[in-house]
């Protein structure tokens, strides 16, 4: 007797965040916590998508502008935004955004291929993409978010 067992995909968790008209997302388990803008301290000769570093709870966390990172324009933080505190590569980084929107569940077979026709920084950043009550949202991997020269300065 053959028994064929069905293996159900994992459920995944995702947490959605905006930024300007576009919303993105990151596998919630990234997540260490989300917090409100605090001015960052400007680091000399950074990268433009380097907002400056804060301290968190006695240790230094680098702000990454993530609208800049992705190459869309920069705003100007205010109360309203937010930042995401993410582990990633061993790296804890927060990620400013300008406002979490939702938290997600699906499993790997609801999120699409990044089109072919998306440029080469879309494609180092964007993993996939999951159509959500009419809306596209972008699936963000975070592991080339610091280049590793970076990563080893930070």
């Amino acid at each position: 007797m053959n028994v064929a067992l069905k293996i159900q995909p994992e459920d995944k968790e995702l947490i959605a965040f905006r930024i300007g008209e576009q919303e993105f997302c990151i596998d919630i388990m990234m997540v260490r916590e989300i917090r409100g803008w605090t001015p960052a301290t400007v680091l000399p000769k950074s990268p433009k998508y380097v907002r400056g570093v804060i301290n968190l709870r006695g240790s230094v966390l680098p702000i990454v502008d993530f609208a800049v990172r992705l190459g869309l324009p920069s705003s100007e933080p205010s109360e309203r935004n937010v930042i995401i505190v993410v582990q990633s590569e061993g790296q804890v980084v927060g990620l400013l955004v300008d406002a979490v929107s939702d938290i997600l569940t699906t499993t790997d077979n609801n999120i699409q291929p990044t089109p072919d026709v998306a440029s080469s920084m879309v494609k180092t950043f964007v993993r996939g993409l999951l159509s959500v009550d009419g809306r596209m949202i972008s699936l963000v991997s975070l592991e080339n978010l610091l280049p590793a020269a970076e990563r080893e300065m930070a």
